[in-house]
């Protein structure tokens, strides 16, 4: 991993392959590591810039309340960094496509296209927003295994858990990896994020919407909702996968994130 260092901070990239620039978020609290099957795969191709989130993986700790803002603020600065100025196409998974949307909102002449994956464009409700302070908490107390423990039973698909314990062992271990101050701040930026249901008709890239079939925590039905909201949005269902699509179900997903690659591509 490269050593990156922005906005006074210090950041673990994973910087590889030569081309047009495609750029993975991950989701909460993982690290880049949420895309360990598809940066070889697409590094054939494409730059893959992978960073760990602050307060992940190899980046920097932090604390006190890390917004989605923040986040894509990181993100521009790390691109700087990497004297990245083509505009890249940015795939973010749950909380990587709440700071997909920021950086839509804020950074638009740097983005070539997006990729929303598990995610959605509404504000928390109040009972979710409760949660999200209690896991804040708890972290910050207890560490991040009881983190672990209250996220993996809703994060997978069934066949995930009956027949591939390796990819729960990994998002396992990412989760306990992770920096409890780091969790309990971007916990507590989740809970406050704006909706940003209104600027879904606003997206003028081309855009691919991805949810797993199994996904309890942002349902097909409610994802479908937000791709129709997109100008021109593709909307895919993963079979066999629930929250975790890149790591649940891999050739399934770099299927979809290849042909519309190649669309990008063909329409120059």
């Amino acid at each position: 991993m490269k050593r990156v260092f922005a906005r006074e901070l210090e950041f673990g990239v994973v910087d590889q392959g030569q081309g047009s620039p495609l750029l993975f978020v991950h989701g909460f609290p993982l690290s880049h590591a949420l895309w360990n099957a598809q940066i070889p795969v697409f590094a054939a191709s494409h730059r893959v810039i992978a960073p760990d989130l602050r307060g992940f993986g190899d980046s920097v700790e932090t604390d006190g309340v890390v917004s989605m803002e923040d986040f894509a603020d990181d993100l521009a600065a790390i691109l700087d960094f990497l004297n990245v100025r083509d505009p890249v196409v940015l795939c973010g998974l749950s909380m990587g496509g709440y700071i997909a949307l920021q950086f839509v909102r804020k950074y638009r002449q740097r983005l070539r296209g997006l990729v929303l994956c598990d995610t959605r464009a509404s504000a928390d409700v109040p009972e979710v927003v409760e949660n999200r302070m209690k896991i804040a908490k708890l972290v910050i107390e207890s560490g991040t295994q009881p983190v672990a423990d209250a996220m993996l039973p809703k994060a997978f698909g069934p066949k995930t858990y009956a027949e591939r314990p390796e990819v729960v062992e990994a998002v396992r271990s990412m989760i306990i990896a992770s920096d409890p101050t780091g969790v309990a701040a971007a916990s507590r930026g989740m809970a406050t994020r704006p909706d940003m249901t209104d600027l879904l008709p606003k997206i003028d890239v081309p855009t691919l919407v991805i949810v797993g079939a199994d996904d309890v925590l942002t349902p097909a039905d409610e994802m479908r909702r937000m791709a129709a909201a997109i100008p021109g949005a593709e909307f895919r269902i993963i079979p066999e996968a629930g929250h975790v699509t890149p790591l649940e179900n891999p050739l399934a997903f770099n299927a979809l994130l290849r042909d519309f690659l190649d669309a990008m591509r063909d329409e120059g």
